[in-house]
């Protein structure tokens, strides 16, 4: 399919990656992707031949730009809301890369159903990150499902992670800080034991706001931390560890 073949619908952007002259399809009125998907993007590790799935994969933005920076064989993203599933599709076509990145639309809840056991060497996840209906206007704003723990949990994805990853399969998540001890007591209860771990911090003198985590699956009890990672130098100017992550 040609790039003059995909729809963009009048209410849509086209926005570019600056990653292998890649755009990605984008609807402001719902939700369009931030800093924490690029990051985790960056912090995922995917090798030669090994596939990859993002759980909640929105506008499709992580499995695009992890074939992008990765080597790996294949890439697929599950997204639950057909409309964000169909624009992520679109994407997909307009990069050419249909042989590569695949979009199902279809239910966190049910994702070990739908691929089945020890499916993917890879799971990568941008999850809600408030809790249940705190501070929830509308319950089906698309925005809302994106923030807010309403359609998926952490013991869902974590379950679910669980039994699509092979023993040694890895896991890789963005989060906030203040869920932290939460997430780790959960990931070892699901046997994905937390090996990688990376403070994002807004400014060197601020809180951190996101964490990157990786998991292994059935793996041993080692936990290591990484520098934090300081998003701007002064405001408005980002330092150059995040220039190189988003490769401008």
């Amino acid at each position: 399919m040609s790039r003059e073949e995909v729809t963009i619908h009048s209410h849509e952007r086209l926005d570019e990656l600056h990653r292998n002259g890649y755009y990605i399809i984008q609807d402001p009125g719902r939700f369009c992707f931030g800093m924490d998907a690029v990051l985790l993007s960056g912090f995922a590790r995917v090798k030669p031949g090994e596939k990859a799935l993002d759980l909640g994969t929105g506008t499709g933005i992580i499995p695009i730009l992890l074939e992008a920076k990765t080597k790996g064989e294949h890439f697929t993203g599950l997204e639950i809301q057909p409309e964000s599933a169909d624009m992520a599709a679109r994407s997909v076509a307009y990069n050419h890369l249909e042989e590569k990145v695949d979009i199902v639309t279809g239910d966190i809840k049910e994702a070990s159903q739908i691929f089945g056991a020890s499916s993917f060497d890879v799971v990568t996840t941008n999850p809600p990150y408030m809790i249940g209906q705190h501070g929830l206007v509308n319950e089906g704003d698309a925005k809302a499902i994106a923030r807010h723990e309403i359609l998926c949990d952490l013991d869902d994805i974590l379950r679910e992670s669980a039994r699509i990853l092979p023993p040694g399969g890895r896991f890789y998540m963005v989060h906030r800080p203040f869920r932290l001890a939460e997430i780790f007591s959960k990931m070892v209860a699901y046997r994905i034991e937390p090996k990688r771990m990376q403070m994002v911090y807004p400014f060197v003198d601020k809180e951190p706001n996101m964490v990157l985590i990786e998991g292994l699956r059935d793996g041993k009890s080692r936990l290591t931390v990484e520098k934090p990672l300081i998003v701007f130098e002064k405001p408005g100017v980002y330092t150059k560890e995040i220039t190189e992550i988003y490769g401008y």
